[in-house]
């Protein structure tokens, strides 16, 4: 009898303050990314080889997660059934005691699916906070959680028209970041969300925080370009501020040219949250693991 191999689709979140983002970096470094300690670990499920966790989405250093998703292989001795998935999620976790990272489910997926190439959309939300004269003012339940912009508040109405200009499909070079991979990809997305809203802080006492204000970007999309999302937040805050007008986004979007984008405007990492990756039902569907004995 040859081994048996099941995919799983892995849902996962994690408080990404402490990693140097969600791939994995040789082990010798200073600072691991989070699929790092998801494959240490899966190493304690004993599989008959080891378990590598193929990412939908990256995330940076200081991002954060409230649904990324990955897809493994698990290998097993011939006769042994596949693991459940509400067993395989409950073993991983408490592999995982210690870390700020929490699998929220997993779900068996035929051999074709792929975690990245199969995503339909990536829903990315921003948080910032307005009304604090210096970020030690935030309430400690926000540290690394929002940008506080420090900067009064913001022009909203200004910011809800910059951004209109965002959606639908675009040349967004001028969003894109120096320091992207090679070979470069194409600059073309497509934007089907960016939506400015008022939002809530965490916990917050009205007579203490009485001047703060919270706000929420959201952005959804197939793929980004990298940085794209925290290029896109830092112009429309300007915008926000009345340091840009509206029409410059649309402005920036023509000149097709990292260049132009205004320095010193990109937002900050540790309010970028990556809010939801999507997958079309049918690619799901696959028969349920057998229970385990």
């Amino acid at each position: 009898m040859t081994p048996s191999t099941t995919r799983y689709l892995i849902f996962f979140q994690y408080y990404g303050t402490k990693y140097c983002g969600v791939m994995a970096v040789p082990p010798h470094q200073a600072v691991l990314g989070v699929q790092n300690y998801l494959e240490k670990a899966a190493e304690k499920l004993r599989p008959v080889t080891p378990i590598k966790f193929v990412v939908s989405s990256r995330t940076d250093s200081g991002v954060h997660a409230l649904c990324n998703t990955a897809h493994i292989d698990i290998e097993k001795k011939p006769g042994r059934p596949p693991f459940p998935e509400n067993i395989l999620a409950k073993s991983l976790n408490s592999f995982l005691k210690g870390e700020p990272i929490r699998i929220l489910g997993a779900s068996c997926v035929p051999d074709t699916f792929h975690a990245r190439f199969s995503a339909l959309s990536r829903t990315y939300v921003y948080r910032l906070a307005t009304g604090c004269s210096h970020p030690s003012e935030m309430p400690v339940f926000e540290q690394n959680l929002c940008w506080g912009t420090c900067r009064g508040h913001l022009n909203f109405s200004a910011m809800q028209e910059a951004a209109t200009f965002l959606l639908g499909t675009h040349d967004f070079s001028t969003f894109r970041s120096a320091s992207a991979e090679l070979p470069v990809r194409s600059p073309v997305r497509t934007l089907t969300r960016a939506e400015v809203r008022p939002s809530s802080g965490f916990l917050l006492r009205d007579s203490q925080d009485s001047e703060l204000r919270f706000w929420e970007l959201e952005f959804q999309g197939r793929s980004f370009l990298y940085r794209q999302v925290r290029r896109m937040v830092g112009v429309l805050v300007a915008v926000g501020q009345n340091r840009l007008q509206p029409h410059h986004v649309k402005d920036l979007l023509e000149a097709r040219d990292l260049m132009a984008y205004p320095q010193s405007t990109i937002a900050p990492a540790h309010g970028l949250f990556l809010k939801e990756v999507e997958y079309c039902e049918a690619d799901l569907e696959t028969g349920t693991a057998e229970v385990e004995e």
